[in-house]
């Protein structure tokens, strides 16, 4: 793209006139950046420490654990756990409590950065508690 000189306070008239002068694929190139800083301007954006929370409250347990959690609770149900898979079965338990509180922490601190209460940012969130809950 040519490289047009211009006084730092340019009146936007004046800006036109020199943006005039690019040929038609600059022209085209820089509107489309006009464009892009316009909705970049426009856009909504959360600050860095909000966007890193959601994205921790939105992990959620991996799908390894999850998995295998979901199929002990399914055979303790069925009443065909055994001993091992029973503590395989509380260790897991442990673990999940253990991102669930995390990720309860999580959403507090955002409730707190946002001046809202936990129950008002899970509802805006979308989020349920648990049914055990």
């Amino acid at each position: 793209m040519p490289v047009i000189q211009v006084e730092a306070q340019v009146p936007t008239a004046e800006l036109l006139k020199a943006v005039g002068q690019l040929s038609q694929p600059d022209l085209e190139q820089f509107v489309s950046q006009v464009i892009a800083l316009r909705a970049k301007r426009n856009a909504p954006s959360l600050p860095r420490v909000e966007s890193e929370l959601l994205l921790k409250i939105n992990e959620g347990v991996p799908p390894d654990i999850q998995k295998r959690y979901n199929e002990l609770i399914a055979k303790r149900q069925a009443e065909i756990l055994t001993p091992g898979e029973y503590e395989e079965l509380l260790r897991l338990t442990q673990q999940v409590e253990k991102l669930e509180v995390r990720r309860v922490e999580y959403l507090a601190e955002l409730a707190r950065l946002r001046g809202t209460s936990l129950t008002a940012l899970m509802e805006n969130l979308g989020i349920r508690p648990p049914a055990y809950a």
